[in-house]
């Protein structure tokens, strides 16, 4: 199993990034694959998630309007679109994957995420 992030990188405030993550050795279509980020002195957080399935969506609070997740599933790729970056959205970001077997389930719950990439980082500045 393998996930492979690319794409950060640093922009100034107000811009835009495209973070793609690159999964294989598992069914893409049976998995979600999730998008989290840790600051410096700062816990982990999850972002946004995709059922691969049936692309359904999750997002947190503080990126909703500003990022969207999508999937190229003839690739087996989950994409993060940032916008209207903030510096308080500096961090590494990571790809994840959770086993879903039903849309219901899809969330932003770490602890379900078993597989992960080495992350990537993003550095917003004001």
């Amino acid at each position: 199993v393998q996930l492979a992030e690319s794409g950060g990188g640093s922009v100034q405030a107000g811009g835009s990034l495209r973070l793609s993550c690159a999964a294989s050795g598992f069914m893409f279509d049976d998995y979600a694959i999730g998008w989290f980020r840790q600051a410096p002195g700062k816990k982990r957080e999850g972002v946004a998630s995709i059922w691969s399935n049936d692309g359904s969506t999750v997002y947190a609070d503080s990126v909703k309007g500003r990022f969207t997740i999508f999937r190229d599933k003839a690739k087996n790729t989950v994409i993060l679109e940032m916008s209207g970056l903030k510096p308080e959205d500096t961090a590494v970001y990571y790809c994840a994957a959770e086993y879903v077997f039903d849309s219901s389930r899809l969330a932003l719950w770490e602890p379900d995420y078993v597989y992960w990439g080495q992350g990537t980082q993003v550095t917003v500045s004001s």
